[in-house]
């Protein structure tokens, strides 16, 4: 009789179990349809839980366990899926709007080691010095080989002007080197442009927010009178961690009139997606460059590998990081979410972003002080020095940019004299 018992109260389990599961908002089709194995599995589930409950040292609330489960079943499938609390939904939020609290710093899981995806401008992380590719294996003394990316970013957060202890390892380093920030409310500027020289455009995209598009058009038509007529552009997308999908479709739609600029493959249909280039206010009355390195990801190479298969622009720098999964935010009804990978990236011509990345059409390494143009068969053509750019009058982190960047001289040499060759051409179109 109590063995009958047990098993009822762990079927009763089973059922509350397959609730939570298969609901909260989710539409799941056909639920009643769970194959034998997955219906072991979370029969097993239901048994683990009660042990639990009955045995363990202390009470346990049920709600904690299944938010443990959740949160288990989620980071086990890959670095990107996880349980949003309340709580960290809302910062997810805010952060898409462009000002958050912590560091400054994108970071991911690659081979299994917590990696820095890239700083943002003018935070705490960049100007600490972190880099693209660090590995982050201490956090206030505490080892993070096995924390999830999940906890690792809350540890990361907390109150402004608090401190937090970074041990990283770098490549080309013997020795761990160590890091400690301060805390600070970020608030980031989506778009910065300036004048190059009269005719030439650079613009910085830090982040892919709401309305990055908008005001990329913006800063465009606020420079237009000084830049006058646009002989070339340069779109800096470096230590960019990528942002939201539909803002880099904007953003390579305004450089294309035509022609696919991203798909996507998933198991569901829903998930498969293309999305094109409209003529509706593109600009393709000028060449442009877009500078990319190892810290630039997932929307900013959605943007680079577009203009690039489309030889609608030169791609400068080092190959970007390779993050080419869609992360879907999927709302819960406790307010709650979960952040689902459900598709990779593709660029119009089938290359696969996912841990490949782009490849410049010129690799230049300031760090090596080095520039090696690559014809479409992959042949070296040159190395060179970089030079560096004249600033407008600015004191901040844009101005020093413009001051000392080899990769913005180079950008700049290539569009000059893409101007002086369509001049040489219609020179000689008028003699003929």
């Amino acid at each position: 009789m109590k063995l009958w018992n047990r098993k009822r109260r762990v079927s009763g389990w089973f059922w509350a179990l397959g609730w939570v599961l298969f609901a909260g908002g989710l539409v799941v089709p056909r639920v009643s349809a769970v194959d034998s194995a997955a219906y072991r599995s979370l029969e097993n589930f239901a048994n683990i839980l009660a042990i639990v409950q009955r045995n363990y040292v202390e009470d346990v609330e049920t709600e904690k366990l299944v938010d443990g489960a959740i949160k288990g079943m989620l980071e086990s499938l890959d670095p990107h899926s996880g349980y949003l609390t309340e709580e960290s939904y809302r910062t997810l939020q805010t952060e898409t709007e462009g000002r958050f609290g912590g560091l400054g710093v994108e970071i991911t899981v690659r081979n299994g080691l917590l990696t820095v995806v890239s700083p943002i401008e003018d935070t705490p992380a960049a100007r600490a010095g972190l880099q693209p590719g660090d590995q982050i294996v201490g956090i206030d003394d505490e080892a993070t080989e096995d924390m999830t990316l999940t906890e690792a970013v809350k540890r990361l957060r907390g109150p402004k002007d608090s401190s937090v202890k970074l041990l990283i390892r770098r490549k080309g380093q013997d020795k761990l080197l160590t890091f400690t920030l301060v805390r600070a409310v970020i608030e980031i500027s989506s778009v910065r442009a300036a004048v190059l020289e009269p005719g030439f455009l650079y613009m910085r995209i830090a982040q892919f927010q709401d309305r990055t598009s908008n005001n990329l058009i913006e800063a465009m038509a606020k420079h237009q009178s000084e830049a006058g007529s646009y002989k070339g552009v340069v779109l800096d997308l470096r230590n960019n961690p990528g942002g939201l999908l539909n803002q880099a479709i904007g953003v390579a739609d305004l450089f294309l009139d035509s022609g696919l600029i991203v798909y996507t493959e998933g198991r569901v249909s829903e998930n498969k997606q293309k999305f094109s280039a409209t003529r509706d206010g593109s600009r393709t009355d000028f060449p442009v460059v877009v500078l990319v390195n190892g810290g630039s990801a997932s929307a900013s190479e959605i943007v680079a590998g577009a203009l690039q298969d489309h030889k609608r622009a030169l791609i400068l720098g080092t190959q970007t990081f390779g993050k080419g999964s869609v992360q879907t935010i999927l709302p819960l009804d406790d307010r709650s979410a979960l952040r689902l990978t459900t598709a990779r990236y593709f660029t119009p011509k089938g290359r696969s972003i996912h841990e490949v990345g782009i490849k410049p059409d010129i690799v230049m390494d300031p760090k090596a002080g080095a520039v090696a143009e690559t014809s479409a068969a992959g042949e070296a053509a040159e190395s060179e020095a970089g030079g560096s750019v004249a600033a407008p009058d600015e004191t901040d982190a844009l101005a020093r940019r413009l001051r000392n960047d080899p990769e913005i001289a180079r950008a700049l040499e290539l569009l000059k004299g893409w101007e002086m060759f369509r001049g040489l051409e219609g020179s000689a179109k008028e003699k003929t």
